[in-house]
C-alpha cells in the first residue's frame, strides 16, 4: 500500500524559495514621523530649545532694562541713534548660537553614535532622511522662535515705554522684523544642520558654525574699509541680521535681500550635504 506525499501549499512558510515576504513601503511621511520621534526623544533637544527661547527673551529684556535705567545719562548722540527694535531683539544673537548647536547635533550626532547605519538601512534612498530631518527641525524651531521673538519684543517695548522711547508694533516694518528674527534663527539652525551633515562630526560642525557666523565678521573688519564694507553685508550673519531690521541702512542689506542671501547660503550647504550623502559611505 503506497502513501502519497503531502502537498505543500505554494504560499506555505515551508515552500523554500517560493516564500513571499511582505514589503514595507518607505514614504516621506513615515520618515518625517521617525525623525520627529528621534528629535523629541533626545533630552538635549528640549534643553537646547528651552535655552533658545530663554536667551532670546531674557537678553532682550536685560538690554531694554539697562537702557531705560540709564537713559538720563546717555549721550545725545547715543539717544539719537538708539534703535528700540534692535534692543528688544538683542537676544536673537544668543538664540542663534543655541539653535545652531542643536542643528549640528541632530545631523552629526547619528554618525557619532553609529545609529546612522540603522537609519540608512531603513531608508536606502538616503535623501528622504535629510529632508525629513530638515523639515521637522525647521517646524519645531519656528514653533519656538516665533513666540520667543514676539515675547522679547513686547516685553522690551513695555520696559522702554517708561522712558517713552518704545516703538509700536504697528510701525511700518516692525511685524516683518519680528518674524524675520524667528526666520533668522530657523535658517541659522538649518545652516548648522547642513554643516553637521557635511562634516559628520559634532565638534567640527559646531566649531565651523561658530567660526562662520561669529568669528568671521570681526576678522573681515580688519581689512581696509573699502573692502570690508563691500564684503561685510554678504556674510551669513550680517545677511541674517538684516532680516530683523527696518529699512535699508549704510553698508547693510535690505530685509528682503538679507533673507535672499542667507537662504542662498542655507541652500548651498544643504545641497552639498545631499550630494555627499549620496556619494559617501555611511
Amino acid at each position: 500500500m503506497s502513501t502519497s506525499a503531502p502537498t505543500i501549499p505554494r504560499n506555505s512558510p515551508t515552500a523554500g524559495s517560493r516564500t513571499t515576504r511582505p514589503q514595507i513601503r518607505v514614504t516621506q511621511r513615515g520618515v518625517l514621523r521617525s525623525e520627529w520621534t528621534k528629535l523629541y526623544s533626545l533630552r538635549s533637544t528640549r534643553y537646547s530649545l528651552l535655552a533658545t527661547a530663554v536667551m532670546t527673551i531674557a537678553f532682550g529684556i536685560i538690554a531694554c532694562a539697562v537702557t531705560a535705567a540709564h537713559w538720563g545719562t546717555i549721550s545725545a548722540h547715543d539717544k539719537a541713534t538708539f534703535d528700540p527694535l534692535t534692543a528688544s531683539l538683542l537676544g536673537v544673537t544668543f538664540g542663534v548660537l543655541s539653535i545652531g548647536v542643536l542643528g549640528v547635533m541632530l545631523s552629526a550626532g547619528e554618525y557619532t553614535t553609529g545609529m546612522i547605519r540603522s537609519t540608512m538601512t531603513a531608508v536606502p534612498k538616503r535623501l528622504p532622511v535629510l529632508w525629513g530631518k530638515a523639515g521637522v527641525y525647521a517646524l519645531v524651531t519656528l514653533a519656538i522662535t516665533i513666540p520667543a521673538a514676539f515675547i522679547a519684543f513686547f516685553a522690551g517695548q513695555a520696559i522702554l515705554s517708561a522712558q517713552h522711547i518704545q516703538i509700536a508694533f504697528s510701525h511700518t516694518g516692525v511685524p516683518a522684523a519680528v518674524l524675520g528674527a524667528a526666520g533668522y534663527m530657523t535658517l541659522a539652525g538649518l545652516f548648522a544642520m547642513g554643516l553637521g551633515a557635511i562634516l559628520r562630526n559634532t565638534a567640527a560642525g559646531i566649531a565651523t558654525f561658530v567660526g562662520i557666523l561669529f568669528v568671521l565678521p570681526p576678522l573681515v573688519q580688519i581689512l581696509p574699509s573699502s573692502i570690508a564694507n563691500s564684503i561685510s553685508p554678504y556674510l551669513p550673519s550680517n545677511a541674517g541680521e538684516a532680516m530683523m531690521k527696518i529699512g535699508h541702512h549704510a553698508n547693510t542689506l535690505s530685509p528682503a535681500a538679507g533673507l535672499a542671501v542667507f537662504a542662498a547660503y542655507v541652500a548651498v550647504v544643504m545641497a552639498g550635504a545631499a550630494l555627499l550623502l549620496l556619494r559617501r559611505d555611511v
